[in-house]
């Protein structure tokens, strides 16, 4: 395993304890806010990455940034994720196409544009963070895919920034491939809106992604790929352009982590459950935000649990879709 080579991981099993200060700048219980035990469907509330006006571990957000800016090259990364063309006016002409040409020619400028994968899915109100509105119909989810060498460094620290830089120049990409996309949409005559990472803003993109066919919700978290595996990062536009969904792939990642332990025990801070819980009215995976996020604070982001999912590494990844499909087949028959 990675961990083992990496000594910017604490030993696998060690109990691992944020420092005191870090735990006053908490402030509050993240899990209640992110409706843990809810058994009604409800929109998300604004959480860490929104802005500090927004939820209440602002101070948090200001330490965790000051540790990024500690690792080599992480700035300038980070900072190319703000640089962006200037959105276009919507065109005063509107070119009308059927619904199967526009998804097909969106999907193929996104994937010409950055883009690693591209999904459509339908607008739901339990995607829009509350506080926000969207009004388009349809969300295009973007996928931007790691580096794996450059993940497994994961987690980043003064002696070395490789991980982190990494996911700051997924950002980057993502906010070139939205705001790129979001551009082209608009000189059709339609409306288009991006939403990159790595600051939130009205869209949750995971929900999205997984509605749109780019992957399955991972026991850590995020979002797991077919193509990818847990090494990705997501950017979504939002439009009236006449769309037809991509549909769901189940490709059998979350019958595998039912079983998986190895983010679980990977994870420092202990933030990752072994089983699914009951979030905001619905029974899925889910990583405790009050053990997991001072862990993040202190350590440039972290991203070890991406980095050790089986289905991030490139050479496994292949065997493991060859298992689940057969699993998942051999299920299907006795159903």
């Amino acid at each position: 395993m990675t961990s083992s080579a990496n000594p910017r991981r604490p030993p696998r099993g060690a109990a691992w304890k944020p420092r005191p200060e870090t735990l006053e700048l908490l402030a509050v219980s993240g899990n209640p806010i992110n409706g843990l035990g809810e058994t009604e469907l409800r929109s998300p509330s604004p959480f860490f990455w929104h802005p500090p006006d927004k939820h209440p571990w602002g101070a948090l957000q200001i330490a965790a940034r000051q540790n990024l800016r500690r690792c080599p090259g992480a700035m300038a990364a980070f900072q190319a994720a703000y640089e962006y063309p200037e959105l276009i006016p919507v065109a005063a002409h509107r070119n009308e196409k059927p619904a199967y040409e526009w998804t097909d020619a969106a999907r193929r400028f996104a994937l010409e544009h950055e883009a690693d994968a591209a999904g459509i899915a339908p607008m739901d109100p339990t995607y829009v963070f509350e506080g926000y509105s969207i009004e388009e119909p349809w969300v295009i989810v973007l996928a931007l895919a790691h580096n794996y060498e450059r993940l497994k460094e994961a987690p980043s620290d003064e002696t070395n920034g490789v991980s982190v830089c990494d996911v700051g120049d997924q950002y980057a990409r993502g906010t070139r491939a939205s705001y790129t996309l979001a551009n082209w949409i608009r000189a059709q005559g339609y409306k288009a809106d991006p939403y990159p990472g790595p600051m939130a803003a009205a869209l949750a993109l995971i929900p999205p992604a997984i509605a749109a066919g780019l992957g399955e919700l991972g026991k850590h978290g995020s979002l797991i790929s077919r193509q990818f595996g847990s090494g990705v990062r997501l950017a979504g536009v939002t439009t009236d352009m006449p769309l037809i969904p991509s549909g769901r792939d189940r490709f059998g990642a979350d019958e595998f982590c039912a079983t998986c332990q190895v983010c679980t025990q990977a994870c420092p801070p202990r933030a990752i459950s072994p089983q699914k819980q009951m979030v905001r009215g619905v029974e899925r995976w889910y990583v405790n935000f009050d053990q997991c996020i001072p862990y993040f604070a202190e350590n440039a982001g972290c991203a070890i649990c991406i980095a050790e999912c089986p289905w991030t590494r490139p050479t496994v990844r292949p065997k493991l879709l060859d298992t689940m499909a057969r699993r998942l087949a051999a299920q299907d028959s006795a159903e």
